[in-house]
């Protein structure tokens, strides 16, 4: 299957969990990618698993809380790809605290690595996208956006803004070609749920030591599988910005095994 053969990308987050994942899957459709990451060690990881389509692979180093970094490596993508026809935006952090323990730097630095840097790589892609061919943004929303989890009301808000945002770009760009996605995990294995991710923007939750583990009884697959790998999810990417996908915008697609009914 070759959907995305002819097509260019740029992943963020693209050094570690679903953000590598997806890098991988869109490559072995076809497509050319750049995986942009604020880690040098999680990008050479995406480049090694990647060395079969090394022609069709760069690697950039960009902080998405950083405006600056964003819009030089946006520019820098474009000229490597020679344009932009889709976009996943996967990088973010995932942190876990007591809501009145929680810092406004903290509390800040959540929303401005997910939401604002979402925001940030949508802005400066836009002008290439509206150039490109079959144009679609994908966005990693959350459950959490929808759902309760505790003990995350600073992501549950970044990823509630990005379920929000992603609404009004579709209604914005549709009539200008470019589709906005959101993708909802849940329940998957990754670099930002275990705390395993290359990535110093995918670190793990770090429940507080005095976590009530009964909040999360609710929080398991329904399907009786365990959680889920983070190609679970990047299969669903490679269809939302494909063709497949061509009939499909200002939305969300929830992949959680059931968690949530």
């Amino acid at each position: 299957m070759n959907r995305y053969e002819g097509r260019r990308a740029l992943v963020t987050g693209g050094g570690s969990g679903i953000g590598q994942a997806t890098a991988l899957r869109l490559l072995a459709e076809g497509g050319t990618v750049v995986a942009a990451d604020v880690s040098e060690r999680g990008l050479r990881d995406t480049a090694q698993k990647a060395a079969a389509h090394a022609d069709r692979l760069t690697t950039l180093v960009v902080d998405i809380a950083d405006e600056a970094s964003v819009r030089a490596g946006v520019a820098a993508a474009t000229r490597a790809l020679g344009g932009l026809d889709v976009l996943v935006n996967a990088a973010g952090i995932l942190r876990s605290s007591h809501t009145h323990e929680t810092g406004l730097d903290e509390f800040e630095r959540i929303l401005r690595v997910n939401l604002v840097g979402t925001f940030l790589v949508i802005r400066e892609s836009i002008p290439a996208l509206l150039d490109g061919r079959d144009a679609a943004v994908v966005n990693f929303s959350s459950t959490s956006a929808t759902f309760a989890h505790p003990y995350m009301a600073a992501y549950a808000a970044s990823k509630g803004g990005i379920q929000s945002m992603t609404h009004a770009l579709a209604a914005e760009y549709a009539g200008r070609g470019i589709r906005f996605t959101a993708v909802q995990p849940g329940s998957i294995s990754s670099g930002m749920t275990d705390g395993s991710g290359a990535s110093g923007r995918s670190a793990g939750p770090g429940l507080p030591e005095d976590a009530d583990m009964r909040l999360f009884a609710k929080l398991s697959p329904a399907l009786g599988q365990g959680f889920a790998g983070p190609e679970t999810v990047a299969s669903v990417v490679a269809m939302l910005a494909s063709q497949d996908g061509r009939f499909i915008t200002g939305t969300e697609v929830r992949i959680d095994g059931g968690t949530h009914f």
